[in-house]
């Protein structure tokens, strides 16, 4: 039977579990606190709690079995020593398993850093412009090593911002938190969340060891659009634009900005064969407009 185990049971990976499941598979994985952890216990999963820290016995009982295995906890810099929570704990357990047939291990398109609005592919060397985005490069070859020194295929996908139920700028507009924040020339890529589990579907389907995705759809743009187009959906004013320079934003968002680029997703298409249900943002909001 397959059995999928998430470190990080998180939004993708929820969005995955019910396609899953739905064919008899059996999925498991792990929550920050005890909360999560039993809101994932009562959409019937079973779960454990780690947040980087020392192993726990219920992670060591639930990997029994597991097939395939879904990462998506964020390494800590290098300034803090740690790197790659799983690996540090848990590789040697991972190594001796012996039923893993597929890892994949869900990494940032902030690995390219500023690319001045160009197109990157996966080809495309890594530029981290920050220790965050560093420590992302460091834990993506790390995870490569382990598939290569263990044989088990690894999977590294590079995720542009994800948005969907819950968590769209329709959110943030009944929120109030909704800006528009306005900087020359820059550009961001989206996913919609359900588009992220149909690629990891395609790739647990269609393994290639090593193999390095793009998961983004076909339109960057503005962010400053998004939000009016959205805001325009549901007949409300859109906020006003902001000047990027003058705008009072937190260090960690202020870092998103500071990296421009269009993230090309010919790879998703070509080898895995997927089709977004949701190509460009227009179609994502209109599903998502309350």
């Amino acid at each position: 039977m397959s059995r999928l185990f998430a470190f990080g049971f998180g939004y993708s990976a929820q969005a995955l579990a019910p396609r899953l499941t739905a064919r008899g598979w059996t999925v498991a994985g792990t929550a920050r606190d005890g909360s999560k952890r039993e809101a994932l216990r009562k959409s019937g999963y079973e779960a454990a709690l780690f947040s980087g820290q020392a192993p726990h016995g219920d992670i060591d009982r639930l990997l029994g079995g597991t097939t395939h295995l879904l990462h998506s906890i964020p390494p800590d810099s290098h300034d803090d020593g740690h790197g790659d929570h799983v690996l540090t704990h848990y590789g040697e357990a991972l190594t001796k398993l012996g039923s893993l047939e597929w890892i994949g291990y869900l990494s940032t398109v902030g690995v390219y850093g500023d690319q001045q609005g160009r197109w990157v592919a996966e080809e495309t060397p890594p530029r981290p412009n920050s220790a965050r985005t560093e420590a992302r490069v460091a834990a993506e070859q790390a995870w490569l090593d382990f598939g290569a020194r263990t044989g088990v295929p690894v999977h590294i996908f590079r995720l542009a911002g994800i948005y969907g139920p819950g968590r769209s700028v329709f959110d943030k507009l009944a929120a109030g938190t909704a800006r528009r924040i306005n900087k020359q020339g820059q550009v961001f890529s989206r996913i919609h969340v359900d588009d992220i589990a149909t690629v990891l579907d395609a790739s647990i389907a269609s393994p290639r060891a090593g193999a390095i995705y793009n998961v983004a759809d076909d339109e960057p743009a503005a962010p400053g659009d998004v939000v009016a187009l959205a805001a325009g959906m549901i007949g409300v004013e859109p906020p006003p634009e902001i000047d990027f320079e003058q705008a009072d934003l937190p260090p960690m968002v202020r870092s998103f900005y500071e990296g421009s680029r269009k993230i090309g997703n010919a790879r998703i298409k070509s080898e895995l064969g997927v089709n977004l249900r949701y190509p460009t943002f227009r179609e994502g909001l209109a599903a998502l407009k309350p």
